[in-house]
């Protein structure tokens, strides 16, 4: 029998730009201590770590749990492109659903370098050649970021099957500005206008540099555990994760070249399917959404793969400003991974803990008024997605 999961603990560092932040194990230090804290236990207390980063050498998570304790638990090491994060969560809730823990922190944590992502290793079968050649059948390649390209490029097949205006996109970034303002721990807290972000360089139609997310240094953490564990150290009405789901991409991601299907559409539709029919709701039901937008195109795609509006519906949601406070659903109150920042094995926890901080009623500026259930949405290219849904009764 599954047994349910809480999340007792949550931390996270200010995000900050590659060259400005402290090493690796030093900024997962903080956030493991801060998630402990807020648990209200000991390194002592944990069973089993699953540490998540996507540059770095092999151990690292070893390294970082490290400045937490040397208690001889287990520790995985997880790499799954810019869904780590989450899929670092994915496995410590399994392992607590299982009764093969009680209490596990996931821990994620990059350090970055300046500029675009790109391939480390050059003598061998790049992960995302079957992504790649989608886009040169269907788009051809030039000289922007590989990933501005296939996400600009989804973005670029949405507008001419639907109209949409590129402001609209625009506008998405415009939205995230204005809650990253609220948020201490985002990179930019700068408010933008919709004319500053439109008149920002272009880096692939539709998508302005300001449209983009930025290569970010940091670190979150979680504290999951057990009803009984949750019990037995006094702990009352925890956040709990009331369904999951992680896809992989489907045949549909390549047979047939569309870039929205390539980025992951397909991944997002099944994951939240599946995470509402876990929990017994619908997409009506969520308060407030952490979700993934590396870029603006993402976002806007995002909205129809997760329900919150009807495909093609997209525009209208944006404008009509359901997509934040005073509208149907607040989508990333923290500004999201455009303004908080994206560092790759860090920003599924980060979400993780602003949901859980909504939940609790402890986001301050950027509260969601009666948030009781939360969805959070983490995808990255190779591919994986991971949804989680939360709720606090």
């Amino acid at each position: 029998m599954k047994r349910r999961v809480n999340v007792i603990g949550v931390g996270m560092t200010k995000f900050a730009k590659p060259g400005a932040s402290d090493d690796y194990h030093v900024m997962a230090k903080a956030a493991g201590l801060a998630a402990m804290k807020d648990a209200g236990i000991q390194y002592s207390d944990v069973e089993q770590a699953f540490c998540g980063y996507v540059y770095g050498d092999s151990t690292c998570g070893q390294r970082a749990v490290y400045e937490l304790g040397l208690t001889g638990i287990p520790v995985v090491n997880v790499n799954n492109n810019c869904s780590t994060g989450s899929s670092a969560l994915f496995l410590a809730r399994q392992a607590i659903e299982g009764g093969l823990a009680e209490c596990v922190i996931a821990l994620g944590f990059e350090k970055m370098e300046r500029g675009a992502l790109g391939a480390k290793f050059n003598d061998r079968e790049n992960p995302m050649s079957q992504h790649a050649q989608v886009m040169m059948d269907t788009q051809g390649f030039n000289q922007a970021p590989p990933a501005a390209q296939m996400f600009g490029g989804a973005g670029r097949e949405y507008r001419w099957k639907y109209g949409t205006k590129r402001e609209t996109f625009g506008k998405i970034a415009e939205k995230a500005r204005q809650h990253a303002a609220n948020n201490p721990y985002a990179l930019f807290n700068q408010v933008l206008s919709l004319e500053e972000i439109m008149a920002s360089d272009e880096v692939f139609d539709p998508l302005t540099r300001f449209q983009c997310c930025p290569p970010t240094c940091g670190a979150g953490a979680a504290i999951l555990c057990s009803d009984e564990f949750a019990k037995k150290h006094g702990i009352a009405n925890p956040v709990y994760i009331a369904a999951q789901a992680m896809t992989t991409d489907f045949a549909s991601s390549f047979d047939e070249k569309s870039m929205i299907k390539m980025v992951g559409y397909d991944m997002t539709r099944s994951a939240a399917d599946s995470v509402y029919e876990q929990a017994g709701i619908g997409p009506q039901d969520i308060n407030v959404v952490e979700l993934h937008d590396c870029f603006t195109a993402n976002e806007l795609l995002t909205y129809e793969g997760l329900g919150l509006c009807r495909e093609g519906g997209a525009e209208k949601f944006i404008w009509d400003g359901d997509n934040t406070y005073g509208g149907k659903f607040v989508t990333n109150p923290s500004g999201g991974l455009l303004s908080k920042g994206h560092p790759l094995g860090a920003t599924g926890l980060a979400q993780c803990a602003e949901l859980v901080w909504q939940l609790r009623g402890q986001a301050e500026k950027r509260q969601v008024e009666g948030a009781r259930v939360a969805l959070q949405h983490n995808l990255g290219l190779g591919g994986a997605c991971v949804v989680t849904l939360y709720r606090n009764d």
